[in-house]
């Protein structure tokens, strides 16, 4: 055996805890052939070895981010951006300049948009006066609202007497009962069905850019969530870009990715299971949806919303037919992804689990909930004791916080619970809900061990009770996101026989003070033993 890369002169957290730390690691054909001191790495060099001396730079584990929407990530590169934007005069400026670039007819897309920083609720008539002749659907920050005009409503046959669908909400004039433009949840998929498809080609290009960005963050692999799909895999959006791109050769980083509801029959009739798959993509969980989210007020309640007249959010999906989804789906093999927000929505979660857990536990399937972003005190315990991982971003809570506290003002001691559902006894698989939050690992375990904002805010961390370690923070993004995707004996740490994924730092973000995380410089990443970004 003859190593094809040695690395020397390393300061490696390995993460596997028979060698926590080591100064030299050897990778032969993809994977990690000797980890420790120079000279347990010695007896595996030979003439064809690559020495690489990295000059006592930090090395971790690749990075997995365990909840990218990879095509809205990519798509959103391409259009309208209004993130950040602190008023809707802002917002109108904006449109009304992608009007003039585009010829008459063609659709205005784009989001980011927040409400909560606006001193009103926008309208369609805000994008007819500067859009009049553009079908115009732009999405919330979070990803639960959407903000349409007449023509794109027009176009999408809403009208006063179009019913709420089930799980979503047309909002409207009290007066007229016409749409005001605002849509949530299910309430969004008229107008999303009506905008014309993109090509396979626009969206493998616009997805290899994603995948460059990802990559310069650290990012060796993600877990990407399937919105809506009718048939697998030709016909779930995310799935078929990636297995394109592999079939290319074109893919650099290793895939996970979740099943649509829509596609769950057609998944069981084709035989396809969790895990499923190569080292490179995998068959995930069967995305589900019980509610919606905090910034639009559809995260589904056990109580109302403070300052609200009796507002308990949305419930996208009801107890029966929730049931019903689990039932069929672990008895084919097929593990949930549960997205609860709310603690209500995350009460469902929990209890549904509970009660069909002689249906997954015997299969050692993995569920898990997508945000777990508020639980009631009774509730706190219990994804530990069912073995429910919690797929969680931190990076949510920094945003948040002031809104939290506007709306679930006195039940935020388990909001963004990372502690107390680690010490539960849950795997913590640790994301960004990229594009709700950038895609940046490093930024993520700085919210996760400060609960602040880049700039300290709040000073002392907002409920800093609820705080990680450094290490745990950076596990959530190894091993914990391995974990969760049935991959822990293949990748997550740097042991003996798993992936080389790696990434090589400027510093070690976890031997000062956390401000390191933000500071600190991602030089390479790569991925079995090949560098994606920069060069080893």
């Amino acid at each position: 055996m003859s190593a094809d890369l040695i690395l020397t002169n390393a300061r490696i957290r390995t993460l596997d805890d028979s060698c926590p730390s080591a100064e030299a690691m050897a990778i032969e054909d993809g994977r990690v052939v000797a980890v420790g001191r120079p000279e347990d790495v010695e007896p595996v060099s030979g003439p064809g070895s690559r020495f690489v001396d990295l000059g006592g730079r930090t090395v971790l584990p690749g990075l997995i981010d365990a909840h990218v929407h990879l095509l809205d990530f990519a798509l959103q590169l391409e259009r309208l951006e209004l993130a950040g934007v602190n008023s809707l005069e802002e917002a109108q400026r904006r449109v009304g300049q992608a009007a003039a670039r585009l010829s008459a007819g063609e659709w205005i897309q784009g989001g980011g948009w927040d409400k909560n920083q606006w001193s009103r609720l926008p309208t369609r008539q805000d994008l007819d006066a500067v859009a009049p002749g553009h079908p115009v659907l732009l999405i919330s920050k979070d990803m639960h609202s959407a903000w349409s005009n007449s023509l794109a409503l027009r176009l999408a046959g809403l009208t006063a007497e179009t019913p709420d669908p089930t799980g979503g909400e047309i909002v409207r004039d009290p007066g007229s009962g016409e749409p005001t433009g605002l849509l949530k949840e299910n309430g969004r998929r008229p107008v999303v069905d009506a905008v014309p498809g993109l090509s396979p080609a626009r969206c493998d290009s616009a997805a290899l850019t994603a995948l460059s960005i990802a990559a310069s963050r650290g990012v060796t692999g993600m877990h990407v969530p399937e919105m809506h799909g009718s048939s697998f895999p030709d016909g779930s959006p995310n799935y078929s870009l990636i297995r394109r791109l592999k079939e290319r050769g074109a893919l650099r980083l290793r895939m996970l990715c979740h099943i649509a509801m829509g596609a769950l029959q057609d998944t069981l009739r084709q035989g396809v299971h969790s895990g499923d798959g190569d080292e490179w993509l995998r068959v995930g969980n069967l995305k589900l949806f019980l509610d919606g989210a905090l910034g639009s007020q559809t995260a589904h309640m056990l109580e109302p919303y403070s300052g609200s007249a009796g507002g308990l959010g949305i419930e996208t999906l009801t107890h029966g037919r929730l049931r019903e989804v689990l039932t069929a789906s672990m008895s084919g093999g097929i593990a949930p992804a549960i997205h609860a927000i709310g603690d209500a929505a995350n009460r469902k979660a929990l209890d549904l689990l509970e009660e069909t857990a002689p249906l997954w536990q015997p299969q050692g399937l993995r569920p898990r909930i997508e945000h777990v972003q508020l639980l009631n005190p009774t509730d706190a315990h219990r994804l530990g004791t069912l073995g429910v991982v919690a797929s969680m971003q931190p990076s949510h809570q920094p945003s948040d916080w002031v809104i939290a506290d506007r709306y679930w003002a006195g039940r935020n001691d388990l909001a963004y619970a990372w502690r107390t559902v680690l010490n539960s006894g849950a795997v913590l698989a640790l994301g960004s809900d990229c594009p709700v939050e950038p895609l940046d690992p490093l930024a993520g375990m700085h919210a996760a061990v400060t609960r602040q904002t880049a700039d300290g805010q709040p000073a002392g961390g907002w409920h800093p009770e609820q705080r990680l370690s450094p290490l745990e923070a950076l596990r959530g993004f190894t091993l914990g996101a391995a974990y969760a995707a049935g991959e822990e004996g293949m990748k997550g740490s740097l042991s003996v026989g798993k992936v080389a994924d790696f990434v090589v730092l400027s510093a070690d973000p976890l031997a000062g003070s956390p401000e390191l995380f933000l500071s600190t410089k991602v030089e390479a990443t790569v991925v079995g033993g090949h560098a994606v970004f920069g060069e080893v």
